[in-house]
C-alpha cells in the first residue's frame, strides 16, 4: 500500500504575504519642516521627541539623516539664509549712495521680519542668542559673515568709520528682529527703522566748524 505523499505548495500558495517596504525618509523635506519650527519658536524649544514626531522619524533614524539635534540646524540655517535670509548683498551695491543703501537695508529687515504672524525676526539673529553653545556658534558665524560684508561695503565711502558704522548697522538689525519676535507690528518697527536709516545718515553729515571770527 503506498504512502500518501504530502502535498506541497504550488507557486505563490501558502506563501506568507511580503511585509510592504518602509518609505524612505525625504531628508530635504525634513529639513524644510524643521526649519519652520527652528523659526517659529527658538532652538532650544524644539527638543528631539518633538522633532521625530513631526518628522515622522524614531530618534536613530534622526541621528542617522543629520548626525545630531544641532546638525539638523546647521542645514536648516543654510537653507534659510539661501532662501529667506535678508539679501544684503543685493541692497548694499556698488556706486549706490551709503546712506540711502543702509536706510532700505533697516527697512527692509523690518519688512522681513514681519512678514509671518508665527515665524517672526531673523533666525540667524535669534540663533545668535541661544542657550545651546552649539547653537549658537552655528548662528554666530552667519551672523559675523553678514557683518564683515557690511562692514566691507561701509569701508568703500568711510573707511575710518566703517566698523563703528557697521557695528550700529548690526545692533539696529538684532534690535528690530527682537522686536519683531515680541510682537511689534509692522507699521510700529518700520517707524523705528526709518528713524534709525535717518539717523545713519546724520551720521555721515560733515560736523559744522566754528567760522565765527
Amino acid at each position: 500500500m503506498k504512502q500518501r505523499q504530502s502535498a506541497s505548495p504550488k507557486g505563490d500558495a501558502g506563501r506568507l504575504p511580503a511585509r510592504p517596504s518602509r518609505r524612505a525618509f525625504d531628508r530635504e523635506a525634513g529639513i524644510s519642516i524643521a526649519k519652520e519650527l527652528f523659526h517659529e519658536r527658538g532652538y532650544d524649544a524644539v527638543g528631539v521627541a518633538e522633532l521625530t514626531r513631526v518628522l515622522g522619524i524614531n530618534p536613530p533614524s534622526l541621528y542617522a539623516a543629520y548626525g545630531s539635534k544641532a546638525g539638523l540646524y546647521a542645514h536648516c540655517l543654510t537653507v534659510y539664509v539661501e532662501e529667506a535670509n535678508l539679501p544684503a548683498n543685493k541692497i548694499l551695491t556698488p556706486g549706490r549712495p551709503l546712506p540711502e543703501a543702509i536706510n532700505d537695508l533697516l527697512l527692509r529687515g523690518a519688512e522681513l521680519y514681519t512678514k509671518s504672524k508665527t515665524k517672526r525676526g531673523c533666525m540667524v539673529a535669534e540663533g545668535m542668542r541661544a542657550d545651546d553653545p552649539q547653537a549658537r556658534a552655528l548662528a554666530n558665524a552667519y551672523g559675523e559673515a553678514a557683518a564683515h560684508f557690511i562692514e566691507h561695503y561701509i569701508s568703500e565711502t568711510e573707511p575710518q568709520r566703517a566698523r563703528e558704522l557697521a557695528d550700529y548697522v548690526v545692533t539696529t538689525l538684532q534690535g528690530l528682529s527682537a522686536a519683531a519676535r515680541a510682537g511689534l507690528s509692522k507699521a510700529r518697527l518700520l517707524a523705528v527703522a526709518n528713524l534709525a536709516g535717518q539717523s545713519f545718515g546724520m551720521f555721515l553729515a560733515p560736523l559744522l566748524s566754528d567760522t565765527s571770527p
